[in-house]
């Protein structure tokens, strides 16, 4: 690990203009289970009758059934070593942008500034019916999650959604759009804690390697990436390995 990270600091060194992609990876180290792992969302929901927009539709009361273990989840979980030494490579002007598809808000709890949320944010609420966005300050979401009561919107009286990617939902464009734009202007991505292999997300380090980004890769088991486009490949949990990167990147 430590020849990798030596060579991940060089690259960094050299770059002018570095991205981060992550993944559910970073944040299982915060207490959210990957939601198709052991223990995640969907060994307890169905995604199919639970997780598409359709099924909100259908039946919005029967989906925030889910929805209430889900932002539970997030609502207490706290950003870990890794997420805070992403914030901290941003505060040393080394890194430009993360693309996360998480929904945790934990990047931007850690301090990072620049986050682009290609899959959305459970913190935040948005109406289907009228269109109306509230923050999180606008519900205590732990009296919603004691009540079991959807919110409803202060507006048409909608229940709300979060504002996360259903299946069958588009990714939001603006952050579609950032992210291509992004990944085709970076010389350096850092992977962190994804597989890479859901699309569209998965094609953000593809676009950058065909620029000819360098991809340094920090996953606990190889991937499908790893063999086929990553450059360096740093074995172990984001929470040591990010760290230990600014640490070395600040006393060389």
């Amino acid at each position: 690990m430590d020849i990798n990270i030596a060579r991940a600091v060089e690259i960094i060194q050299s770059a002018n203009n570095i991205i981060a992609l992550t993944g559910a990876g970073i944040s299982t180290e915060s207490g959210i289970p990957d939601f198709r792992s052991a223990g995640g969302l969907w060994q307890k929901y169905n995604p199919s009758e639970y997780a598409t927009i359709q099924a909100f539709y259908a039946s919005p009361e029967k989906v925030w059934r889910m929805l209430f273990d889900m932002v539970d989840l997030t609502r207490t979980a706290k950003p870990n070593p890794g997420h805070l030494a992403l914030a901290e490579l941003e505060r040393m002007e080394r890194l430009q942008c993360i693309i996360t598809q998480n929904i945790d808000n934990l990047h931007q709890e850690a301090g990072s500034r620049n986050v682009i949320e290609y899959h959305g944010n459970v913190s935040r609420l948005e109406c289907l019916g009228c269109g109306r966005l509230f923050d999180d300050a606008a519900f205590n979401m732990a009296d919603v999650i004691a009540s079991k009561k959807p919110p409803r919107c202060t507006g048409c009286r909608a229940i709300l959604k979060p504002t996360v990617v259903f299946f069958g939902e588009m990714i939001p464009h603006e952050a579609m759009v950032r992210s291509q734009e992004a990944a085709q202007e970076a010389d350096a991505v850092m992977v962190v804690g994804t597989s890479a292999v859901v699309y569209p997300a998965a094609g953000i380090p593809l676009i950058a390697k065909q620029n000819n980004a360098v991809l340094i890769e920090f996953n606990v088991e190889t991937t499908d990436l790893t063999r086929f486009a990553t450059d360096v490949f740093i074995q172990g949990l984001a929470g040591t390995t990010l760290p230990e990167l600014v640490r070395q990147l600040k006393s060389s």
